[in-house]
């Protein structure tokens, strides 16, 4: 029986390696129904119908923004043109609500949604870890710049999807290292007072994405994602 591969984001910021670990396996599962999915239309020969955001796992937190309403963000009638391929339709759309509990700590809200196109796919995700953006790019390792993206503190920096390749004889999945992505990580508000949202970018040609894209898409999707406020 064959095999087949799917390239599912993974990136985090700060100190800790578990956070490394725990975004890839978030969004793995909150993302990985979706992306099945659409590999099984994409072969039907009439081609899938136009993405709308699904809510892969329903939740609502009082003064955090969910899943859903990620997708619903980042989802909009402009994306294909701010990825600079107008004329691509949306494969997937997803949106779902995790979260994960480091030993002796609290509970941190982690939020996602994804956008799958043919040339790229791209997330929006919140964590609410309360830990400031600033300075965090000296942990990201060389290459992490520093910015200022709408007036808030920001770190652009590379990271790489997790590879996932599920067997059609239905053995045990395989991981592995993807494509490169980028990401870029901005204070939840002016004040940099504690979490983040989370713009990655990749390409299914496996080619290293362009700053300037991503940034267009982040400058346009954030001040659309409930709760964001200008200025603050």
């Amino acid at each position: 029986m064959g095999d087949m591969a799917e390239e599912v984001g993974g990136h985090v910021k700060g100190p800790n390696a578990w956070r490394q670990a725990f975004a890839a396996i978030a969004l793995a599962g909150a993302l990985g129904g979706a992306l099945w999915a659409s590999e099984e239309l994409s072969g039907n020969g009439s081609g899938p119908p136009p993405a709308t955001c699904s809510d892969e796992d329903a939740g609502k937190a009082a003064g955090r923004v969910t899943g859903k309403q990620l997708c619903e963000a980042l989802h909009r009638p402009d994306l294909a043109a701010l990825l600079g391929t107008p004329t691509e339709i949306a494969k997937a759309a997803s949106g779902g609500d995790s979260s994960f509990k480091p030993a002796g700590g609290k509970e941190i809200a982690t939020p996602s949604a994804q956008v799958e196109f043919d040339t790229y796919t791209v997330t929006l995700s919140a964590t609410y870890d309360g830990l400031p953006v600033a300075g965090s790019h000296t942990l990201l390792g060389d290459g992490a710049e520093q910015r200022k993206v709408l007036d808030r503190p920001a770190v652009l920096y590379s990271d790489r999807t997790i590879s996932i390749r599920f067997r059609l004889d239905g053995s045990d999945s395989e991981t592995g290292p993807g494509v490169p992505a980028r990401v870029l990580t901005v204070a939840q508000d002016a004040k940099d007072s504690g979490g983040s949202l989370d713009v990655t970018l990749w390409r299914a040609d496996g080619a290293v994405p362009d700053d300037a894209v991503l940034l267009r898409v982040a400058e346009k999707v954030l001040p659309t994602v409930p709760g964001w406020t200008a200025g603050r």
